[in-house]
């Protein structure tokens, strides 16, 4: 039996508790979604978009699905403990694929919808103001992520009950950055189906750092699809780190859209996992935009990373810059793929794509493709990839001088990735990665100080 058919027969059998356990609006496209799913299935390696994963396979194990919005046992706020030198943070929490609302660690009392932020920002789960703000939620839902293109896009928007919703008015600024942590907690090998809708208006800005976290030592398989709409003149900064386990399989889609003038940047950072596969799109609509993308891979053992990345110039004046390195080591696999497209009228364009990468192994295997796809004549692109080893004479300098074998490789490696590090704009942030890429390049579990999560 293929794996789409026990999610067909699961969502046929169960379609109106999923809708009873959400929200109208999040219930309204599920029909046509499912639809899609139907068609289109899982994503195999025979598509071209996913050559480099066979995403299929990991949906044929049974995993358990909490349709009923059941309450998951666990107070985040006592086990989970982040220490981040410096950065003061509002902090909120996703158990599996529902926001929340216990209160967080400075304010336990208060429900964290509605504290630390300005007046007029829209906070919380998207199931709840999804019921409170039907308007809202519906003008931006699911219109960027077509499911008519793409299998996990159409089994996250059927399935999909709960999740996370910012909007920040115009003109309104986030001082401090909002730190979301995604927990998965199961004791049963375990799915989770989550959406993020962010949506700046013009002028506004807004900067967050979302922390993926296993509480359990089960299989877990995550699905997640983020839209972010970024107004005229916004500057939004979005910043994920996943320190997972081996047995924890990610499937993430992100669809960005930027107007006139906006500012954007991402920066995907994978530090400990099992399997990721990152699909990051972005649409350049209005002139003069601005988007920085990068991400950083750091496996071993057998894990794998793939980034899928689109940049799509619709507009003339808008600057791209994509930096993606891996640093791969024992049996691990990376890819990454990138498209650059410059339409017709999108002149004026300036993109530079690179990726780099190292594999400390000859088992290692890295699988790169940068693609440009230009239709304008007066623009400025470039592309660039590498894959390598670890510059030996470079080795041989620095043991020279002292430094023992192993040393050396860890500071070259750490020096390799720096560069990624150094495009976030929160410094305490930086700092922060600083150490815990160290850790990581040690063989230390990478976890934020005081979690008792990662063990």
């Amino acid at each position: 039996m293929k794996p789409e058919q026990q999610y067909i027969d699961l969502f046929s059998q169960t379609e109106a508790l999923i809708c009873r356990h959400s929200a109208e609006v999040l219930n309204a496209p599920r029909a046509a979604a499912f639809a899609d799913f139907e068609r289109l299935g899982f994503p195999t390696r025979q598509q071209e978009k996913y050559k480099y994963t066979d995403v299929s396979k990991f949906f044929e194990p049974d995993y358990g699905l909490n349709l009923k919005r059941l309450d998951i046992p666990v107070n985040p706020n006592e086990v989970f403990k982040c220490d981040v030198p410096n950065m003061s943070t509002s902090l909120y929490f996703v158990v599996n694929d529902a926001f929340y609302k216990g209160g967080d660690s400075a304010h336990p009392s208060v429900p964290t919808a509605t504290a630390k932020l300005p007046e007029g920002v829209i906070f919380g789960s998207l199931k709840d103001i999804a019921e409170q703000r039907p308007d809202l939620v519906k003008k931006y839902y699911g219109k960027l992520a077509d499911t008519s293109k793409d299998g996990v896009t159409a089994f996250n928007t059927a399935f999909a009950q709960d999740g996370i919703l910012l909007y920040v008015p115009r003109n309104v600024i986030i001082e401090k950055p909002i730190q979301i942590v995604n927990i998965l907690r199961a004791d049963v090998n375990f799915m989770v189906n989550r959406r993020v809708l962010i949506v700046l208006e013009e002028g506004a800005q807004a900067r967050i750092l979302v922390c993926d976290h296993a509480m359990d030592n089960v299989n877990f398989l995550a699905t997640q699809v983020i839209e972010a709409f970024v107004g005229e003149r916004a500057v939004f900064d979005f910043y994920e780190l996943e320190e997972t386990h081996t047995s924890t399989i990610r499937i993430s889609n992100l669809y960005v859209k930027q107007e006139a003038h906006s500012n954007v940047l991402l920066n995907g950072m994978t530090l400990y996992n099992g399997t990721t596969r990152n699909t990051t799109e972005v649409t350049l609509a209005g002139e003069g935009s601005e988007l920085n993308l990068c991400g950083m891979a750091i496996e071993d053992k057998n894990q794998h990373v793939d980034n899928h990345t689109s940049i799509d110039h619709a507009a003339p004046g808008c600057t791209s810059n994509e930096l993606f390195k891996y640093v791969l080591d024992d049996r691990s696999v990376g890819a990454f793929a990138g498209l650059v497209l410059v339409r017709p009228g999108a002149q004026h364009t300036n993109s530079q794509q690179t990726n780099r990468n190292l594999c400390a192994t000859r088992d290692a295997r890295m699988y790169t493709q940068p693609q440009l796809e230009i239709y304008a004549d007066d623009v400025k692109c470039s592309h660039g990839a590498t894959v390598g080893q670890l510059d030996e004479s470079a080795l041989f300098y620095m043991q020279q001088r002292g430094i023992s074998a192993r040393e050396a490789r860890l500071l070259l490696m750490f020096a390799f990735v720096n560069e990624v590090i150094d495009t976030i704009r929160l410094e305490a942030l930086k700092d922060r990665l600083h150490h815990l890429v160290e850790k990581r390049f040690r063989g230390e579990l990478s976890k934020c100080q005081g979690c008792k999560i990662c063990k």
